[in-house]
């Protein structure tokens, strides 16, 4: 299952600022998309009670949760929101114990305890603990942590590689160590700081992990986490997981670079405008009679269309097809036939001059200087 933490972990890359109707639409789109579990923000944040009554609203099915810190006030505050969930973080490292808390490792444990039982107390019926840094701890002390959890009611642990060290090998270990000791969910929160986040995540939900967390473009500290889009359009089309609608995917990236103020690289997996673009000669000869040749899937499922262009590393027979697709020849055309070889070496050399694929309109103008002798400008 999903975990969608954009309006939490998202909200927090530098520079971002997202607006309550910015949240809204955030919402509205994920919703649509169909994850398993919103994680609505912090508590503390401005307007979390306004966006979460609102997101209360909106939907009845999809799980809504907020992120706490390990301290009472903070707890009784998630307590008094229409949420189904509370996110307890709490550190699982020596370092972070040590110097960010100034505490020992006995005294956290009793801290843990006593704010699960303040959830309880509170009536929060779904507990999730966040062990932060889990991939730099003491993995004997972190699982006594989660198995802790576990004794005292916690409905879930969310293992956090808050800094990107794991592998999807020691992904897998860490992930089979916990679940065999574990009954209760599991979910995993994998940062990007090594560009493995996504593969993590799958890794840990093929390892018996309940949930993984995401962030739409990955958005999120640093280089953020694994990204909605990977996760839902690998499962969507990948797993054939008909609750997650890859669809709605390029839209919703499209407003929330916007509202966070990141590109989109044009090779951005799954919804950057070049992935189903192709200018190579035996690429885009073979896309012509066969896509699923070099095309994992149809670019329609995430909402792009394919895209061939003709260029410098175009051959006469890419060229011929674009012709034809384009209405200029027929493919059977002898002029086409006999002047094809001039055709190619023109859009070669505009394509080299420009830098760049040529327009259709490009294309027919080389076309037309090279059949007719009109020079085109």
């Amino acid at each position: 299952m999903l975990l969608d933490t954009t309006l939490r972990e998202g909200a927090q890359l530098f520079g971002a600022y997202f607006t309550i109707d910015t949240r809204k639409q955030i919402l509205s789109s994920l919703l649509q998309v169909g994850v398993d579990e919103i994680e609505l923000g912090w508590i503390g944040q401005s307007e979390l009670t306004e966006f979460s009554t609102y997101a209360r609203s909106q939907t009845s099915s999809i799980k809504l949760s907020v992120w706490s810190p390990c301290r009472e006030a903070d707890i009784r505050a998630v307590a008094k929101l229409p949420v189904d969930r509370i996110n307890i973080g709490v550190p699982s490292s020596d370092l972070h114990i040590e110097k960010r808390l100034s505490t020992q490792r006995e005294v956290l444990l009793e801290r843990l305890v006593a704010n699960i039982n303040v959830a309880k107390e509170c009536g929060i019926p779904y507990i999730s603990v966040g062990l932060e840094d889990v991939s730099r701890a003491d993995e004997l002390f972190a699982l006594q942590m989660a198995l802790v959890a576990e004794t005292h009611g916690a409905s879930r642990v969310r293992l956090a590689d808050s800094l990107g060290q794991l592998t999807p090998l020691t992904m897998a270990k860490l992930m089979n160590r916990f679940r065999d000791a574990l009954s209760i969910d599991i979910a995993v929160h994998c940062h990007d700081d090594f560009g493995m986040a996504t593969a993590n995540s799958i890794t840990a939900l093929e390892c018996g992990a309940d949930y993984a967390d995401i962030s739409v473009l990955g958005v999120g500290e640093r280089s953020g986490i694994a990204a909605t889009e990977e996760l839902v359009a690998y499962l969507a089309i990948k797993q054939k997981d008909t609750r997650y609608a890859p669809d709605i995917l390029k839209r919703l990236c499209e407003f929330v670079a916007s509202a966070a103020h990141v590109s989109i690289p044009r090779t951005k997996a799954v919804v950057g405008t070049d992935v189903f673009a192709c200018e190579s000669g035996l690429h885009a000869h073979a896309l012509s009679k066969s896509p699923e040749l070099f095309e994992p899937y149809d670019p329609e499922q995430v909402g792009i269309t394919r895209k061939i262009r003709v260029g410098s590393k175009s051959g006469r027979s890419a060229v011929l097809i674009a012709l034809n697709e384009y209405g200029l020849v027929d493919e059977a055309n002898t002029l086409a036939q006999e002047y094809i070889t001039d055709v190619t070496k023109a859009v070669c050399q505009l394509s080299c001059k420009l830098e760049r694929p040529l327009t259709e309109d490009e294309l027919g103008d080389v076309w037309k200087e090279t059949i007719h002798g009109v020079e085109v400008h």
